[in-house]
């Protein structure tokens, strides 16, 4: 699933006020974490995930890593912060 310009802009104005539920520390990208992000996008649908490491290029690949282990899609990344979204079955997010 393809995120469109509106409801980008509509995720990011609700993640707004979100607090980071999943840290990617040290230790990178682990099965256990992506155990946790599983159970996090699968009760919150919208979330916020930090990412702990060195520069621009290692941010982008752990978090294109964690896009593609939970099927999520990336609506935005500034800094060390990602904003990630995945629809629940049935959707409790309503998207323009």
């Amino acid at each position: 699933m393809s995120l469109s310009d509106p409801q980008r802009r509509h995720l990011r104005a609700l993640a707004h006020d979100l607090k980071p539920v999943v840290l990617v520390g040290d230790k990178g990208v682990t099965e256990s974490l992506l155990r946790e992000l599983d159970l996090s996008l699968a009760h919150h649908e919208l979330l916020k995930v930090r990412v702990k490491a060195g520069d621009r290029d290692q941010r982008d690949a752990l978090v294109g890593r964690l896009c593609a282990a939970s099927g999520a899609e990336l609506v935005q990344r500034i800094g060390h912060v990602a904003v990630l979204y995945r629809a629940a079955e049935p959707p409790r997010l309503k998207l323009p």
